[in-house]
């Protein structure tokens, strides 16, 4: 195979598809390849979302085994926190708070 020839200005060098000199065979402006296979699938044949919904439910809960103990035990805390608080504030607004801590407070 010899190299194309040198283009230059006002050349007879019959030009290809965008100016290109090489004979366009496969649209791309080379020579076709050997030993290159390619496969291809029928659009109607695909599936892309196969699996999806399995997958995503699995994959959440792998996720959130592996995060539930970050956020669950300040959740548990701040849960019992409130309702100790609320119950501390009940009580105190209560007869029998302001009774036991009425001067104090």
């Amino acid at each position: 195979m010899r190299p194309s020839q040198v283009m230059r200005s006002g050349g007879n060098t019959p030009l290809g598809m965008y100016g290109n000199t090489r004979l366009m065979q496969d649209g791309t402006g080379s020579q076709p390849q050997k030993g290159i296979v390619h496969y291809a699938l029928s659009n109607n044949r695909q599936r892309p979302l196969a699996g999806t919904l399995n997958a995503a439910i699995f994959n959440t809960w792998r996720r959130f085994s592996h995060q539930v103990l970050y956020f669950a035990p300040p959740m548990v805390i701040a849960y019992y926190s409130m309702q100790w608080a609320i119950e501390r504030n009940e009580y105190l607004n209560s007869k029998a708070g302001r009774l036991e801590f009425g001067e104090e407070e």
